[in-house]
């Protein structure tokens, strides 16, 4: 067990464990226990397997990966009688073949599965990597079409709002600002809430809502976590970053408008920054200042100067020494 940044982690792994260990350990634990499942390895030698648990209030996501073949079934002896979440599966290796309430669903690479935790279940695989967003069901069906029908219903990959679930889920799991804050905890769990509800299948007016709240805030994390990891672009301008991301350049300034913000100021906050953090850092002490400078997607070495000096009241050879200091 892990205390982090946001919610809880557990961790649960097979890998330390001596082989006879492994298959018992997991059914029982991970199985019985955490997805209320019989796990029902091909083969028990070479069994291994990874998961984590990570839980705020109103919302559970779990990973897991398996190293080979196995069978997972869900009987109605081992449902919880007050378990009423549904969970959209993320495969994310395309190798899950899953069964419940009369559909067989085997989703390609990024593709979902609507998981009832109220009704029994089947699930075979080679060998899987997935993730699993579970909701109460009642916290979806305000927003959502026939949320109790969609047992073994498959999500195709293409479909926006899962893509975006993803992304916004793994961004949460690293985000420090919801340390510290239950209401920007609960606004972020009606975020997920409403991108599932769109994956799903959203009614008209939980279309309108989920549009101006959950899927604005995964946009901007998505546009954000894009230009982050791709400061060092020389092109990088909101025209890159709205073909990357599938949207106009228009809404990306309207996105950032409703922030209070432009796009321009926040790519140039974040190369100062990473320019300040490399300044600072041992690891690039041998590099120069323009190196740096380049290095951190600035085309213009006096420009680069104005801006870090205006930023952080010093120059980067005075951060610099002073970091050495």
């Amino acid at each position: 067990m892990a205390s982090q940044s946001v919610g809880s982690f557990v961790r649960f792994s097979t890998r330390a464990l001596p082989n006879r260990e492994r298959v018992p350990y997991w059914r029982e634990v991970f199985g019985r226990h955490v997805i209320r499942a019989h796990v029902e390895p091909a083969d028990e030698a070479q069994f291994n397997a990874d998961g984590t648990v990570w839980s705020l209030p109103g919302l559970r996501v779990h990973w897991s990966c398996y190293s080979g073949a196995a069978r997972l079934l869900r009987p109605r002896e081992l449902i919880s009688g007050d378990d009423d979440d549904i969970a959209l599966l993320i495969d994310l290796a395309g190798t899950v073949h899953f069964a419940q309430a009369g559909r067989e669903v085997a989703p390609e690479r990024g593709g979902g599965i609507a998981i009832m935790h109220a009704e029994p279940a089947r699930m075979v695989f080679p060998r899987a990597r997935y993730m699993a967003v579970m909701a109460p069901t009642k916290a979806l069906q305000p927003f959502t079409r026939s949320v109790e029908d969609k047992a073994g219903c498959h999500v195709p990959g293409a479909t926006e709002a899962l893509g975006l679930l993803s992304c916004y889920v793994d961004w949460l799991t690293k985000e420090p600002g919801l340390a510290n804050s239950s209401e920007l905890v609960t606004l972020a769990v009606s975020h997920v809430h409403d991108l599932m509800a769109l994956a799903l299948g959203a009614t008209r007016d939980g279309t309108a809502l989920a549009n101006g709240r959950g899927v604005r805030a995964a946009r901007v994390n998505a546009i954000k976590t894009f230009v982050r990891e791709n400061l060092a672009r020389p092109d990088l301008s909101v025209r890159t970053v709205a073909s990357a991301q599938g949207l106009s350049a228009r809404y990306i300034h309207m996105l950032f408008e409703t922030e209070g913000a432009t796009f321009s100021s926040f790519v140039l906050e974040q190369r100062l920054a990473h320019a300040h953090r490399m300044l600072k850092s041992p690891r690039f002490a041998g590099d120069t200042i323009s190196a740096i400078a380049f290095a951190a997607g600035f085309g213009d070495l006096s420009h680069f100067n104005r801006s870090f000096r205006r930023r952080f009241g010093a120059s980067p050879t005075e951060v610099r020494l002073a970091g050495n200091g």
